[in-house]
């Protein structure tokens, strides 16, 4: 497994997450659009929050089952909560200081989160 380190933009909101990232949920939702949100599942024991947990803002709408986190200051989107898993962290892969997003090693799948009560169950 590897090791990730992660943050926002100024370097508030910190984090840690052990994983293999291959896979890429790239979701069309309203808020995901608009935030530029590549979602990649976390086990609870395998993320660590270093940095930041005192600065971090949580953005809810909608049912509020999911958890939007962010840093107030510079504003970007660490991770999340998921309505669909909320004892998972789903991390902002763009957050990540050591992920080629241009890699041909990274599978980048489609949720139709626009129809999201029909395509659930397609989230793996």
């Amino acid at each position: 497994m590897d090791h990730h380190k992660g943050s926002c933009h100024c370097g508030q909101v910190r984090f840690e997450a052990d994983v293999d990232i291959e896979r890429i949920t790239v979701c069309n939702c309203s808020i995901c659009t608009k935030k530029g949100f590549l979602h990649h599942r976390v086990q609870p024991e395998n993320f660590r929050l270093i940095a930041g947990e005192d600065k971090l803002a949580t953005y809810q709408f909608g049912t509020m089952a999911a958890k939007h986190h962010f840093c107030p200051t510079c504003g970007v989107h660490v991770f999340t909560r998921p309505r669909a898993a909320p004892e998972l962290y789903t991390i902002n892969v763009r957050c990540l200081d050591d992920v080629d997003l241009n890699s041909d090693k990274l599978t980048f799948v489609d949720f139709d989160g626009l129809n999201w009560d029909k395509n659930v169950g397609k989230l793996g």
